[in-house]
């Protein structure tokens, strides 16, 4: 697997965005687990304002936010009064990071770089940290809450792809050797009984859906697909393959000129037009995409220039919905580069893809430094995806091949 290599120099700013002064001052220590009190205090490593290596960065950063609990933003249905609880108590599991889809992706990122051996400097610290959150009795806590009514669409399909994305994650480790893929084993077990409410919420829900949701934001339904597909070929799942692949095909087989000059829109943190450009490529085999593209995105540069597409600029990172747009940038280079990675290698449009991710994913990257929470609690997971290449590695499987 090919990993990029550039070090960026993220210092104390990089953390502040979890601080202990963002702590809500009326929740009680002994209302807080122990990794939720030890790491919203300030990490003694950045006391020195030496540069760290990105990964050990942004593993600091979702150890700093996975048990914490505020500022918090809930999607919460209330079937009575009952139902009024603090997050934690809601879904006992993923209830830090600020709200539950980032929570879980915060989640992926640290099993991603464990599993990965990026960062065996921390190895241990990540491992007690999920270890202390993946129990029987908080998995049946989140089961619980998504057996409620009227919460079949909970977190769809944004986070629940998350979701299958880390438990995909466990898969791979688990296929391995020695006592990082015992341990995935555990905790894999742990959380089928919540994969397995999930997937069935899924697979009911694809036939009914009629349209593809094209936004630029958390309903967007060609990311989730492209997740989807991803978890089904780790898990072996057929059904969910069939189901997704023949909606996906339906969707978007006949998609012509996509109109990228209105992207982005204000707060978009995906691209409407790129997301379904590197949902197909796991969809059909080199020739037949290559020719789709033609027709999807028919401007698409032959010259090598990466400046072709003009990235997200942010005005105000303080601002939780304009800020999206550094993710944009992220999102953006990961797909450009799954759709350069399915195309023959002569292809002339390979170049331009190819340097426009560059342009994007750096400029993404240096936006993970952000001291404010509203971007620090999820830009480093989208960094960590992209840097990676984690959609488009060596155990990505394509059923069109």
């Amino acid at each position: 697997m090919v990993y990029r290599k550039t070090l960026v120099g993220l210092v104390i700013a990089t953390l502040a965005g979890c601080s202990a002064a963002e702590e809500d001052k009326t929740s009680s220590p002994e209302d807080r687990g122990v990794f939720e009190r030890r790491n919203t205090a300030p990490d003694p490593a950045d006391n020195a304002l030496k540069p760290r290596r990105a990964e050990q960065a942004y593993a600091r950063i979702a150890l700093n936010c996975i048990n914490k609990q505020y500022p918090s933003k809930i999607s919460h249905v209330l079937n009575s009064a009952a139902d009024v609880a603090e997050p934690a108590k809601l879904t006992p599991l993923f209830y830090g990071c600020f709200d539950w889809h980032s929570a879980v992706h915060g989640h992926w990122l640290l099993i991603r770089l464990w599993g990965q051996d990026l960062v065996p400097d921390m190895d241990d610290e990540i491992a007690a940290a999920l270890a202390a959150n993946y129990t029987a009795a908080k998995v049946a806590g989140e089961l619980a809450y998504f057996q409620g009514a009227d919460r079949t669409a909970f977190e769809r399909p944004y986070g629940i792809a998350w979701f299958l994305q880390l438990t995909a994650e466990l898969r791979d480790i688990a296929k391995g050797e020695g006592s990082k893929a015992e341990q995935a084993k555990l905790w894999l077990d742990r959380l089928q009984p919540l994969e397995a409410l999930i997937v069935d919420n899924i697979k009911n829900w694809l036939p009914k859906l009629a349209y593809p949701v094209r936004l630029g934001t958390h309903n967007q339904s060609a990311f989730a697909f492209g997740l989807f597909l991803d978890w089904a070929a780790r898990s072996g799942d057929r059904e969910m393959t069939a189901l997704v692949r023949e909606k996906a095909l339906d969707f978007h087989r006949q998609d012509r000129d996509c109109p990228m000059a209105y992207e982005p829109s204000g707060e978009d943190f995906l691209s409407s037009c790129l997301m379904v450009a590197d949902l197909m490529r796991r969809l059909m085999n080199q020739r037949e995409y290559a020719e789709w593209l033609s027709g999807f995105l028919p401007a698409l540069p032959t010259d090598g220039r990466g400046d072709w597409l003009e990235m997200g600029v942010v005005k105000d990172p303080t601002d939780g919905k304009l800020v999206h747009l550094d993710g944009l940038n992220l999102s953006r280079a990961w797909a450009l580069e799954g759709m350069a990675s399915a195309l023959p290698d002569d292809d002339p449009r390979r170049a331009a893809l190819l340097a426009s991710a560059r342009l994007h994913g750096n400029s993404g990257e240096q936006a993970v430094r952000t001291p404010h929470y509203s971007g620090s609690h999820w830009l480093a997971s989208f960094a960590t995806y992209w840097r990676t290449r984690r959609g488009i590695d060596k155990n990505s499987s394509n059923p069109a091949s």
